[in-house]
């Protein structure tokens, strides 16, 4: 599974961990993120991602 940078502040979304802080589950594509999801450490909306 493809890892995603936040281009702001360097988080790393890991589909293997998920985000179970924001309720999304492990395993969870980051292409099936709710467009609404934000970077749980700044608050960047998901376009601000980049493909790892």
């Amino acid at each position: 599974m493809k890892r995603w940078e936040c281009t702001v502040c360097g988080y790393i979304y890991d589909p293997k961990t998920g985000d179970p802080d924001n309720g999304i589950v492990p395993l969870k594509k980051f292409e099936d993120l709710n467009e609404d999801w934000i970077c749980p450490e700044c608050g960047a909306e998901k376009c601000q991602f980049e493909e790892m």
